[in-house]
């Protein structure tokens, strides 16, 4: 009986082994389904907002304001604004144009007025010289359109120094707004509020203006 009851017990041990091996087995050989993998647009997505998270961090407002003010566009070019560049130049054409065009019949009309000036105290030789297009007219004529160009051409310089500080201040201002998010984080609420003073009823306009990496900043109107 003791020799029976010790090959049956070897026997429940074996059994016992043989199926902890099949199980470990069996659990081995299941297929684990890998996680899906992203979409390419997906993580571009996610590498652009990395890339600008970056960029953000190393962003300095009072950069674009020295190079905008050194080269027109560049400090444009620093908040990544590229569509602007074009508008900075165009703007700074139109006065610049305008800047040549008048000191170039500022300049024809000066030489005519003295040439008609000259001619009035017995000097003829400047006569020849005169533009074709001013030939027919008077002394006093020309002073009057010597005038006029010198003055048109003073308010190019004028409206050129303008137009470029103005490029100035948008690349400073959206330099500094580049440092908030004005899209999800800008709310505005509008709430009933009593006046304790007059005892009369109101209306609360409270806007929550989000600087990134800083606590919500409120204003209440």
């Amino acid at each position: 009986m003791g020799l029976l009851k010790k090959w049956c017990l070897l026997c429940i041990v074996h059994c016992m082994g043989v199926c902890a091996l099949y199980a470990q087995s069996a659990s081995d050989s299941v297929p684990i389904n890998a996680m899906p993998s992203m979409s390419e647009k997906a993580l571009a997505k996610i590498k652009k907002q990395q890339a600008d998270s970056l960029w953000l961090t190393t962003h300095v407002p009072q950069k674009a304001t020295r190079r905008s003010a050194l080269i027109p566009g560049w400090g444009q070019a620093y908040n990544r604004e590229y569509w602007k560049i074009p508008l900075v130049y165009g703007v700074l054409a139109i006065p610049a144009v305008t800047y040549f065009y008048n000191t170039s019949f500022y300049n024809k009309t000066k030489f005519a007025y003295e040439a008609r000036f000259k001619a009035q105290n017995g000097d003829s030789s400047d006569l020849a010289a005169i533009d074709p297009e001013l030939t027919g007219l008077s002394i006093g004529s020309l002073q009057n359109y010597r005038n006029a160009f010198r003055r048109d051409r003073d308010y190019s310089i004028l409206w050129f120094i303008l137009a470029w500080g103005l490029q100035v201040v948008d690349a400073t201002v959206f330099g500094h707004l580049r440092h908030f998010d004005v899209s999800n984080n800008l709310s505005m609420q509008i709430h009933p509020q009593f006046n304790p003073n007059t005892r009369t009823p109101g209306l609360s306009l409270q806007f929550s203006v989000k600087d990134k990496g800083k606590k919500p900043l409120h204003i209440t109107r």
